[in-house]
């Protein structure tokens, strides 16, 4: 049997001016790396055989009903507006109704130039494709809102960047959608009110459909960006390029590029290496959402009747939004130290937590973590700063019932370590994947003890420590 996927597109039916059509470039000698099998079962694909997977996953053959497309959107850049960025690499297959009714777009990552590829050769090698395999799957298991990997297939063709030639791969990415706040910049900037209105329509029909006006779904997707990036702060996650082509309007997250995960925890950690001024560190990812849909709000308001009255809607909408994050992380958080229901009194307690942490270098996920197990004071460099700590939250404890559920609820055991991730990429450069296999299998189970993985836990010996990680195109 051929792998067979139940096409039903709705993006390709919207105007030219929305997107490019065109065919993926084939690879040379394609072949499956990893197929994604409970993915597809939800999506209602039928695998067929590796070699029809590779075939159509590297981009060699397009499948029946697929109808191949570039998405066309602008987008903030490190603070810098680009009116016409676009998919440079990516190739949107279709889409598909999943197993519960909702709409998934399934897109090619490095599947060959496109009209937007500015110079670039829409290609990608084989590491930004593990590392966005592993952590977008992680993420998923971690219960954080994420587009999701179906397929790696290596093209058996090499790729060239600063450091010489490297194997090359495309990953099969499904999502709710690609329609990102660029998407509504890309009309904006053009004063095109027609195609924004149609991409309005098209939004609430594909993701709102109880909206009824520009200001409720900007208050929609407030609410889904504000829990979103509270999720992200309570695993340690730092996107790296929160640009406005990298926020969805679905509230998903999207685009792994120079990502990474805390490990010794400090605010202000960068690990970007594009990112030189800490326009993104994890501390600053609370204001730069604020500051992305302040751009969408923007974006909205050629399509309210009155300007005056948008701005002021739009405006109170905004500034709201981060006491909106702050109920989100305190809930979330809360949680992390055992409260199911905390209140804005627990504020204090956790705030004074993170600040023993980075003062005492303690691991971020290791310390949550063992929280609930008693050896906290274990991950700090002067235990009786925990003990200073522990008095207070013992205390507070005992009005709660099983904080420690709670807890093992809220706190993974295993994350995609930086230096994990490093290290199989490494691997499979030399032809091993086997590091890749174990790491996506272990962090489907993020919360599960999985004795038998405890090294992948082990926070990075100085020697192992990543300092930088870097965008794949």
């Amino acid at each position: 049997m051929s792998l067979h996927i139940p096409f039903d597109n709705s993006y390709a039916r919207l105007p030219g001016k929305f997107y490019a059509r065109l065919n993926p470039t084939p690879a040379k000698d394609p072949h499956l790396i990893r197929f994604n099998t409970e993915l597809a079962d939800e999506l209602g694909i039928t695998p067929g055989e590796p070699d029809d997977a590779a075939q159509v996953f590297s981009g060699n053959r397009v499948p029946d009903g697929s109808e191949p497309l570039a998405q066309a959107y602008a987008g903030h850049q490190f603070g810098g507006f680009s009116p016409q960025l676009g998919d440079g690499r990516a190739n949107l297959l279709g889409e598909v109704v999943d197993a519960a009714g909702n709409r998934r777009d399934i897109q090619l990552k490095g599947s060959g130039p496109t009209p937007w590829s500015r110079m670039g050769d829409g290609r990608a090698w084989l590491g930004p494709v593990l590392r966005e395999y592993v952590v977008s799957e992680a993420m998923h298991a971690l219960g954080i809102p994420t587009s999701r990997a179906l397929a790696a297939v290596a093209t058996g063709e090499p790729v060239y960047r600063e450091s010489g030639a490297l194997p090359g791969a495309v990953l099969t990415r499904v999502a709710a959608s690609h329609i990102r706040v660029g998407t509504f910049q890309y009309f904006a900037a053009r004063r095109d009110t027609e195609a924004l209105q149609t991409l309005y329509d098209h939004v609430i029909d594909r993701h709102f459909p109880e909206v009824h006006n520009p200001t409720d779904l900007l208050r929609r997707v407030i609410d889904k960006q504000a829990r979103l990036i509270a999720q992200w702060l309570s695993v340690g996650f730092i996107h790296g390029v929160m640009n406005t082509d990298n926020t969805t309007l679905s509230g998903e997250t999207i685009d792994y590029g120079p990502c990474a995960f805390v490990d010794t925890y400090d605010p202000q950690t960068v690990y970007s290496s594009i990112d030189a001024h800490g326009r993104y560190a994890y501390d600053n990812q609370v204001k730069i959402i604020v500051w992305n849909m302040a751009q969408l709000a923007t974006s909205l308001v050629p399509l309210m009747p009155d300007t005056e009255e948008a701005v002021e809607a739009f405006t109170e909408a905004v500034h709201a939004m981060p006491e909106r994050i702050g109920a989100e992380w305190l809930a979330t958080f809360g949680r992390k130290i055992g409260l199911a229901a905390a209140t804005p009194e627990d504020t204090a307690l956790i705030n004074d937590l993170l600040t023993r942490m980075t003062r005492e270098r303690a691991d971020f996920t290791n310390t949550f973590r063992a929280l609930g197990t008693g050896k906290a004071r274990d991950q700090f460099t002067d235990p009786a700063s925990f003990d200073a700590w522990e008095t207070g939250w013992r205390k507070r404890l005992e009005a709660v019932d099983d904080p420690e559920g709670v807890m093992a609820a809220a706190n993974p055991a295993f994350i995609p370590r930086n230096h994990r991730v490093e290290q199989m990429i490494q691997a499979a450069v030399e032809g091993d994947y086997a590091p890749f296999h174990r790491l996506v299998e272990v962090l489907m189970r993020p919360y599960e003890a999985q004795p038998e993985a405890a090294d992948l836990q082990r926070p990075p010996e100085p020697s192992e420590v990543v300092q930088q990680t870097f965008c794949g195109t």
